[in-house]
């Protein structure tokens, strides 16, 4: 897997421990390019020390359940995305937008205590991120792309087709679910999906039962 200037492709090429950025109905995946508007004290402070070290930065959700600590802040997903900062720019008035792109999913194994105002974990990488999925070639394309077409006219969307076609299936399932307006519960699923094939096959899932509850909700409304 190869972000921008490094290469990652074993175990010892993450750390053991990140920083973590709890952020509800956040979607990184491997691949994936993620902009964010940083403001926050103790998130510029992540960024600072994130930017003197590996430069990466773990996106994952607060606890699907609602639980929080005993300091309140909230339990975290299990599952979350690892990704480098590949860009960075001041604003001026105190802010950072920066770009992440994805490297590979990881489950938390421990919270560390830890005296840094953001929080940090001990993580055990999804390896097989960091090499190319063989489950790419099974995604059913055309059913993916009959699903987006049907979403985007359901909802009076555009897309740009050209670019759409020339997508590798990899970049085009990781795209779609990251674009995807679904709630956290929905982008906690497509992050844990188990490979590309299923990921593709969730996404489908999702957006047909949406589809089909706009519908129902559209004929409710009628009567």
């Amino acid at each position: 897997m190869q972000v921008g200037n490094a290469r990652y492709r074993l175990a010892r090429d993450l750390p053991q421990a990140i920083p973590v950025f709890p952020l509800t109905g956040a979607l990184l995946l491997p691949g994936g390019r993620m902009p964010l508007n940083i403001f926050e004290p103790r998130y510029l402070q992540m960024v600072d020390e994130a930017m003197a070290g590996p430069r990466l930065i773990g996106m994952i959700q607060p606890g699907l359940d609602g639980a929080l600590r005993e300091d309140g802040e909230p339990e975290l997903c299990s599952v979350g995305c690892a990704g480098r900062i590949i860009s960075l720019a001041e604003t001026g008035d105190g802010r950072y937008l920066i770009s992440l792109q994805g490297v590979c999913r990881f489950r938390v194994t421990q919270e560390l205590a830890v005296k840094t105002p953001f929080r940090q974990c001990r993580i055990a990488p999804f390896l097989a991120d960091l090499k190319e999925d063989p489950a790419a070639a099974e995604v059913d394309r055309p059913a993916l792309l009959k699903a987006f077409r049907a979403y985007l006219q359901a909802n009076d969307l555009e897309a740009d087709w050209e670019s759409v076609s020339r997508a590798e299936n990899a970049m085009l399932v990781n795209a779609l679910s990251m674009m995807a307006p679904y709630g956290p519960a929905e982008k906690q699923a497509l992050l844990e999906a188990a490979d590309l094939k299923t990921r593709a096959e969730t996404l489908i899932a999702i957006t047909e039962i949406t589809l089909a509850r706009e519908d129902e909700d559209f004929g409710s409304s009628l009567q």
